[in-house]
């Protein structure tokens, strides 16, 4: 059974960092791309950022890019997101995923419990 555990949420000042983990379990970790996607309330999902299964290779989405940083460690097979420069619109529940984009799979529902991100003065 694919299994996430995402962790390293909390409340943070505008400017502040944050870095989030995503322990995988139940699959090859080290065969899959993975993603972050956020969903803001009253929002739906948000592609954040993927790498590559080897981690050779990422991509950012325009909100993000420069601040947030994905990496992966396949010998742990966990996931993680380092966000610098955080922003209020940054608040959001943060999960993982073993796919480039989950947000357009319209079947994929491997969803763990999510990190919850809040980002206030």
């Amino acid at each position: 059974e694919v299994q996430f555990v995402e962790a390293g949420g909390g409340l943070v000042q505008p400017g502040g960092s944050l870095r989030l983990s995503c322990a995988a379990s139940g699959f090859t970790f080290s065969r899959f791309a993975m993603s972050w996607v956020r969903q803001a309330p009253g929002k739906g999902l948000e592609w954040v950022a993927a790498i590559t299964n080897r981690g050779d290779s990422t991509s950012y989405s325009y909100a993000v890019k420069g601040r947030f940083t994905i990496s992966r460690d396949n010998a742990k097979n966990t996931l993680y997101l380092q966000m610098n420069s955080l922003k209020p619109e940054d608040t959001a529940v943060y999960y993982c995923a073993n796919r480039w984009d989950p947000t357009i799979e319209l079947d994929y529902n491997y969803w763990g419990q999510g990190t919850q991100v809040t980002v206030s003065s």
